[in-house]
């Protein structure tokens, strides 16, 4: 990977992962509002870290370790940069599994916001798929087993790549649903700033792991997703102390956060059954759906 698609990648990395990370920067601006300065301070600090480090750092390189175990620890961490040709078949042996386990859980999180989730309709035929809400289990059964079945052609493990990645859409979705009525029994209730903050370390947790998952779609570089990621998250930070209210106004950048989590999943899968996407379809289609979206918000505001 030359130095131009490395700084592309991590780009793209970086903005993947904040546009992810909208919903959680407003929870945590909201969230803090209520906290005293000094755990504000020490939320933004330390947990700046936590999240950077122990979550987005920790996270991709232990998920490239689990597939790979051969490599050990430091082998899995440094395998980007590997000119050994052994670690390299290692890594390309066990990416595709890796690989559509990521993209299932994104191409799944994808149809759960268009069939259920409230929405500002961005593209024609959201409104339409909303009002079918009742069949985004069909449609996600339906998918699931569809993969599966390919992917047993192919070996057991890929197939079960596949259903571990709908398994663990369903867990961090339980998450995800309860994070909104965990933020209003904060708001309402006397509860200590430390609780708080342990809320939202956990929170910060489960709204990460699609960002990390997603990363797999730019590079399996764990170097890299940590840089990109870990910029994301400092710049998630700097929204929440500063433009949490601004982030709110542009009504559209959910949409664009989803559609990107569409097409990465789907070069995830593709890339799982052999399908040679180049490095730079990843950031630079994250780059237009966000920016689309972005623009088509910025007018809504002045108009």
């Amino acid at each position: 990977m030359n130095h131009a698609i490395a700084c592309l990648t991590v780009s793209g990395l970086c903005l993947f992962e904040t546009i992810s990370s909208v919903d959680n920067a407003i929870i945590n601006a909201e969230v803090l509002s209520t906290m005293g300065p000094r755990s504000r301070r020490w939320f933004l600090l330390w947990g700046m870290l936590i999240a950077v480090f122990g979550v987005r750092g920790l996270l991709p390189w232990a998920i490239v370790w689990a597939v790979t175990p051969g490599l050990g620890p430091i082998g899995a961490f440094t395998a980007a940069f590997s000119s050994d040709p052994l670690v390299l078949e290692a890594v390309s042996l066990s990416s595709p599994i890796l690989l559509l386990g990521g993209g299932v859980f994104l191409v799944l999180l994808f149809f759960h916001w268009l069939f259920l989730e409230e929405k500002n309709y961005g593209l024609p035929g959201e409104r339409f798929f909303q009002r079918q809400g009742a069949w985004f289990y069909a449609v996600a059964s339906l998918a699931l087993a569809g993969v599966v079945w390919f992917a047993l052609r192919e070996g057991p493990m890929l197939a079960f790549s596949a259903v571990a990645g709908s398994t663990v859409f369903f867990i961090t979705h339980g998450f995800k649903q309860n994070a909104e009525r965990g933020e209003r029994d904060l708001l309402g209730a006397d509860k200590s700033d430390l609780a708080k903050i342990f809320y939202l370390e956990i929170i910060d947790a489960a709204f990460s792991i699609d960002g990390v998952l997603g990363a797999f779609a730019f590079t399996l570089a764990v170097p890299l997703i940590l840089i990109g990621n870990g910029l994301g998250a400092v710049v998630v930070r700097e929204l929440t102390v500063r433009n949490a209210a601004a982030i709110k106004k542009h009504v559209y950048l959910k949409n664009g956060a989803m559609y990107s989590i569409l097409i990465l999943g789907g070069v995830m899968v593709l890339g799982a059954f052999g399908a040679h996407v180049p490095h730079y379809v990843s950031p630079l289609a994250t780059f237009g759906a966000v920016g689309y979206f972005f623009f088509k918000s910025r007018r809504a505001m002045k108009g």
